[in-house]
Order: structure tokens, then sequence, then C-alpha cells
């Protein structure tokens, strides 16, 4: 049985008093419950302070984003050391706005994917197609091609420590929302993939999550389907109440 997984992307928004008041809003307001596993990712300027807030809690700390190298003049950027110095447990790589508005390549993805997973944080692996690319119907073929990118030289082992999140680029932050059939049809598809490249006990143990306007109002619908062992939120994450309401979903 798949534990589900809920996790907040805050992006750039809230300074650090902002998060603070959050994040304590979340942590309060969470039940006791072993089912879900809860996950918030505030910019890289709230890490350190939200860590101190959840450390005790069940809420675990990851970040945005994250370079590849160790160390060096790559100024602006953030490496894996240092978001486990401020308590990160996890990281995301791949989102489609890395994707789109940075450039980021199937290839620097994969040099990042590595990197998290080889210096001991967990990955969110962001996947997810356009509107232009669903319309042209190639969406299993997008997905394929940055699955296999993206997990590139990296073994069945370490999807222990992979989460894979389908996005529909055309649903972040756009209102629109995947159904719940054409969610599960692409998780489906993603699932059967990674039996393909690695096994079936490798493909029935990976925690596969949608983001794409996930609200309160969607997410028992979303989250009931087969394949579907989570959510990546990310507007509805900004309010309390819209994410304590997406988490209690998940039970």
């Amino acid at each position: 049985m798949r534990k589900k997984v809920i996790a907040g992307n805050w992006k750039m928004n809230l300074n650090l008093s902002d998060s603070i008041k959050l994040v304590s809003q979340i942590k309060n307001g969470l039940s006791e419950n072993d089912n879900v596993d809860v996950i918030v990712c505030p910019p890289f300027t709230s890490l350190e302070t939200v860590y101190t807030l959840v450390k005790d809690s069940p809420v675990k700390l990851g970040a945005q984003n994250v370079h590849f190298e160790k160390s060096g003049a790559f100024t602006g950027e953030i490496s894996t050391e240092m978001l486990k110095s401020v308590g990160c447990e996890y990281a995301i790589v791949g989102h489609s706005e890395r994707r789109t508005i940075f450039n980021e390549s199937d290839e620097t993805i994969n040099k990042k994917n590595k990197a998290v997973l080889t210096d001991g944080l967990k990955l969110i692996f962001c996947v997810g197609e356009t509107l232009d690319e669903r319309e042209k119907g190639i969406t299993q073929k997008v997905i394929e091609t940055q699955i296999k990118g993206g997990l590139a030289g990296i073994n069945e082992n370490d999807l222990k420590n992979i989460i894979i999140a389908y996005e529909p680029v055309w649903a972040i932050g756009t209102g629109k929302t995947a159904s719940p059939e054409q969610a599960q049809e692409i998780h489906k598809f993603i699932r059967s993939l990674i039996e393909k490249l690695y096994s079936a006990s490798a493909s029935n143990d990976l925690v596969i999550q949608y983001g794409g306007s996930v609200k309160p109002n969607n997410a028992v619908e979303l989250l009931s389907q087969e394949d579907i062992d989570g959510a990546l939120v990310g507007g509805a994450c900004l309010d309390s109440a819209s994410f304590l309401e997406i988490i209690k979903a998940a039970y």
C-alpha cells in the first residue's frame, strides 16, 4: 500500500514573516494521521526558519530547486549540501516553470536528479506536457522522453527515494485541471513505463503525485484514482485552510 504524499510548492511567494505564519497554521491544523506524508517547499530565504518550526512535527521540508554542482562559481545557485544543512529532506527538480522559463533540458534535469540522490536527499521529479503537445496527441511520447532522460543512469535502488509528479503544464496556475480520468490515464502510463524500465515491484512501490490546479473541491476525486498517490499543490498551498483540506482528502 503506497502512502499518500501531499507537497506544497510555495514558488516565489511569501516573505519570512508570511512563511512563519503559514507553516505554523499548517502544523497546528494537522491531525494525527500516519497515512499521509506532508511536505512544504518554501523559498530558499525561508528554509532554515521553517525547519526550526517543523522539525518536531510530521511536516517535512523540501526545496524548490537545486544545482548539480557541490560548490563553486555558480552565482545565485544552491547546492545539495546547503539544502541539507538547513534541514531539507526533499528537492523538486524538473518543474515545468524551470523547464520553460529557465530552459532546463532533460540533460540538466538528469544531472540535478543524480546530485539529489547521490547526496542523500529525496527527489520530487516533475514531468508533464504542454497544451500544444496534448492537442497534438503526443502526451505519452513527451512524458516517456522526459522520464527516460531524467532517470538515465539512475538505478532501481534509487527509486525508493523518488517521487514522480505528473503536472500537465496547461493545468498549472490556470484553474484548468485534468479530469480524474485524464490524470489517472497518464499516471497509469507512467507506472507501466517504470515497470518496463525497471521492474514490477519498483513500479508498484513508486509514489506518483498529480500537480495542476489541485484544490479542495477536486482533491478527493483526484486522490481516489488507483494510480494517483498524492498531490504537488501550487496556489492552494498558500492558504492553510485550503492546503489542510487537500491533506484531509488524502486520508
